[in-house]
């Protein structure tokens, strides 16, 4: 069995936990996209329609859209329905700013990486995946 490879990206947010990984190629809109009640994907045209992004790690390339997906993602936060970390494929300052206020108004972590294009597409074979608080991620 070959080993999982260890990838280091920037700790846009820094943090660690380990989840189950939603992965995507598409950026998401988390307004219209994302219901927060619930924690779905629900824009019917993207990849991860009808999954639930409460408790895991969501490895999306970028938002899509505006400030809005701050907005969404606290309302997530606040309801519990929120995804436990992001990985993307270039710094994304709304998931940024999302995880950032959260920890301040709801003292929750939520580690936010940006990842090397080539490193992030590793994402796509993996199940589960641990962030830790430099930056690395290892998946499993």
């Amino acid at each position: 069995m070959t080993p999982s490879p260890t990838l280091v990206g920037c700790s846009l947010v820094p943090g660690s936990v380990e989840a189950q990984l939603l992965y995507t190629s598409e950026p998401l809109s988390f307004w219209g996209g994302y219901d927060a009640r619930s924690g779905e994907v629900i824009d019917r045209r993207h990849q991860l329609v009808g999954q639930n992004g409460a408790g895991h790690i969501m490895a999306i390339p970028a938002t899509r859209g505006s400030s809005t997906t701050t907005a969404v993602l606290l309302e997530a936060v606040r309801r519990g329905t929120a995804p436990v970390g992001f990985l993307t494929r270039e710094p994304d300052s709304f998931l940024a700013l999302a995880a950032i206020v959260a920890a301040e108004l709801y003292g929750r972590v939520l580690p936010v990486v940006a990842l090397d294009p080539l490193d992030f597409d590793v994402l796509r074979t993996a199940d589960r995946v641990r962030i830790e608080e430099s930056g690395v991620v290892i998946p499993n």
